[in-house]
């Protein structure tokens, strides 16, 4: 019993001392100088995603006007078989 109300009286005593001591001009001077650490941290990921989104967006820009230029190939390929054909057709009829 006097061991648990020891513990107990000790775990007061330090918590007082700890909040009193996060309480202090010197620990908020760091607590502020850890936060703007964190915002400088945070302003740089953000440009660093920033620069990715936008390498992304043009790669996938240059992917569709690929696509598209194979599709416009395929359909003139396509027609231009359609009109061979076409003249082969004509060709052996006379």
């Amino acid at each position: 019993m006097i061991s648990e109300l020891a513990a107990f009286a000790g775990g007061v005593l330090f918590g007082t001392a700890g909040v009193k001591a996060l309480g202090s001009k010197d620990a908020k001077k760091a607590y502020a100088h850890t936060a703007a650490f964190g915002l400088r941290v945070k302003d740089s990921v953000m440009k660093a995603v920033t620069e990715v989104k936008e390498n992304a967006n043009d790669i996938l820009a240059e992917a569709k006007e690929i696509n598209e230029k194979k599709a416009t190939e395929a359909q003139e390929k396509a027609e231009q078989s359609v009109i061979e054909d076409a003249a082969v057709a004509n060709s052996v009829n006379y």
